[in-house]
């Protein structure tokens, strides 16, 4: 129990900047903007998602019960839903009634917003019409610096899939997945039967979010055996709630539906892309790790302090870099290496068809690779008070322009960090456009 407990808090500042690549809609309009079963489909009508499940209840209904025993049988470590959140059909209820109803079986924040909106791509230009409010879209507090914009759309209306599939794949950083956990705030927690925050600190917003938005699938198990609870990850069971509704909404004629929870599902596997979200502490040996926790129980916890800083710093840096070079690229309207990388599709058939085991067996296996090789890249390229100094905390002073600060480092360094980040681009994009493929074929079999 000291043990699970110590290592238990090697992850409270690692979980709670659990954001992956920051932004997911800049390089999610990259990754599809030239892939055909995006690119070339017929724009679609804006609907309410409380239209589509008063139309939908009894398919719905069905298809959760599915979900429930695909996920019992797939998902390690999972935790039941309690039947008392089974979703039933119900043609009496209200709209806002049956939207409960629907979060509460889904078990996702019961103040999620699911908004109807898209976030413009940057590179088609200033944006002219009015922006919506960030609380009309997200739940959580609004940053001081914000990268996303958000243009209201209405039932009816009629827009391009790409528009419609790159605004949702950032969605579930919106707050669907916060405080889902019985010691978490609030009170939906409590009801939804998984149990106490898997790892991190339950006092952090974004640490709830954590266990939905990473897996650690490939540790040793040296490290599963003094962290069991390591295994209590769930983005397997988001992309497939999400992608077994895309199915169930392109089948029964809600195309926009189709493709706004193709965009949510494609959220998960995005994320696990990123080495920081698919292994435990990359550039950190297992017994440095463990040796860190010992030390810490026996009273001396400064090397477990310092890892536990460090880790984080690198995660956003990187975060913060990729997040920056995408955008400036697309204000630009620039092909940079990141922006042909996440379009390249020609890598795309070398992998797998989608399937139940390719996130853990092909994506998350290819992405724990990159772990400790690109944690050495930015010890070497980037500012040592960004990476290397524990005494520093990665944007503690607000937004920081890593793109300036890497501008002075020595050239060839910078493009060792652009490649490794541009081939991670590559792998965001190939298994985005995999999905998808995934999920048409899932719609076209009958």
């Amino acid at each position: 129990m000291k043990i699970k407990c110590s290592l238990l808090a090697l992850f409270i500042l690692v979980s709670t900047h659990a954001m992956a690549w920051g932004n997911h809609t800049p390089p999610s309009y990259r990754a599809l903007e030239n892939m055909p079963e995006v690119a070339n489909a017929t724009p679609v009508k804006v609907e309410s998602l409380d239209a589509f499940l008063k139309a939908e209840e009894q398919g719905i209904a069905a298809l959760m019960a599915k979900q429930e025993i695909w996920a019992r049988a797939n998902v390690d470590a999972y935790a039941a839903r309690p039947t008392a959140l089974d979703y039933k059909a119900n043609p009496n209820y209200t709209d806002a009634a049956r939207r409960l109803a629907f979060f509460k079986a889904l078990r996702i924040a019961q103040d999620s917003r699911f908004a109807l909106y898209i976030h413009p791509d940057a590179r088609a230009g200033e944006i002219t019409v009015p922006l919506l409010p960030y609380s009309t879209v997200h739940t959580l507090p609004e940053p001081p610096v914000v990268s996303e914009r958000f243009i209201a759309i209405n039932p009816g209306d009629t827009v391009s899939v790409l528009q419609v599939v790159a605004s949702a794949s950032s969605e579930p950083d919106y707050g669907l997945d916060i405080n889902l956990f019985e010691d978490n705030p609030g009170e939906w927690g409590k009801t939804y039967g998984f149990g106490t925050l898997s790892f991190g600190n339950p006092a952090y917003t974004y640490s709830s979010q954590a266990p939905f938005h990473m897996g650690f699938f490939h540790e040793s198990s040296v490290i599963y055996k003094a962290g069991p609870f390591l295994k209590r990850t769930f983005p397997l069971l988001r992309a497939h709630q999400y992608s077994t509704l895309a199915v169930l909404a392109f089948k029964t004629g809600h195309p926009y539906w189709g493709w706004r929870f193709t965009g949510l599902a494609l959220h998960y596997i995005q994320d696990l892309t990123q080495p920081y979200h698919a292994r435990l502490s990359p550039g950190e040996s297992t017994p440095r790790v463990i040796s860190a926790n010992v030390l810490a129980m026996i009273g001396l916890p400064s090397m477990k302090q310092n890892i536990i800083v460090l880790l984080g710093n690198r995660h956003m840096a990187l975060e913060q870099y990729q997040s920056q070079i995408v955008r400036n690229a697309a204000k630009a309207k620039a092909d940079t290496a990141a922006v042909l990388a996440l379009r390249n599709g020609s890598k795309d058939a070398s992998y797998p068809p989608w399937s139940d085991s390719y996130i853990k067996e092909v994506l998350t296996a290819q992405s724990a690779t990159y772990a400790d090789r690109v944690a050495g890249i930015l010890i070497a390229t980037l500012p040592g008070e960004f990476v290397n100094d524990p005494t520093q905390t990665f944007g503690s002073n607000g937004d920081v322009d890593v793109v300036g600060a890497i501008s002075k480092v020595d050239a060839a360094q910078r493009a060792e960090l652009d490649n490794a980040i541009a081939e991670m681009l590559g792998n965001y994009g190939a298994h985005s456009r995999n999905l998808i493929r995934g999920i048409q074929k899932l719609v076209k079999t009958p």
